[in-house]
C-alpha cells in the first residue's frame, strides 16, 4: 500500500493550488486521512483531516482558505488551497489509516509534495 501526493508547485501569494493524495495497493478501506505540512526549520504540523464519513477538522492558520475532501471510490483525498500566503510554503504530506484484507490497520505516509508561495 502506498500514498502518492501530487499537485505541488510554485504560486504567487493570493493564488491557489489543489493537492491530491492517492492510495493504491491491497486496500479494504481507508478511515481518517490527514494533510500535514513541514516548513523549513519547523516541526511537522497537521493542516486538515477528514474522516471516512466526511467530517473535517482544520488547523487555525488555514481555516476559511483550505478545503479538504475525498473520493472514497478512488481512495483519493484532496486539499484545495486558496488565498495562499508565503507562510504556507512547506512540504505537504498525506497520511491515512488503511485497512487491508488481512492484518492490522496500517498508518501510511506519502512522500510529500513541495508548495512554494512567493510574495
Amino acid at each position: 500500500v502506498q500514498l502518492v501526493e501530487s499537485g505541488g508547485g510554485e504560486v504567487q501569494a493570493g493564488g491557489s493550488l489543489r493537492l491530491s493524495c492517492a492510495a493504491s495497493g491491497s486496500i479494504s478501506g481507508i478511515d481518517t486521512m490527514t494533510w500535514y505540512r513541514q516548513a523549513p526549520g519547523k516541526q511537522r504540523e497537521m493542516v486538515a483531516h477528514i474522516t471516512a464519513g466526511g467530517n473535517t477538522i482544520y488547523a487555525d492558520p488555514v481555516k476559511g482558505r483550505f478545503t479538504v475532501s475525498r473520493d472514497n471510490a478512488k481512495n483519493t483525498m484532496y486539499l484545495q488551497m486558496n488565498s495562499l500566503k508565503p507562510e504556507d510554503t512547506a512540504v505537504y504530506y498525506c497520511n491515512a489509516d488503511v485497512r487491508a484484507p488481512v492484518g492490522p490497520m496500517m498508518i501510511i505516509w506519502g512522500q510529500g509534495t513541495l508548495v512554494t508561495v512567493s510574495s
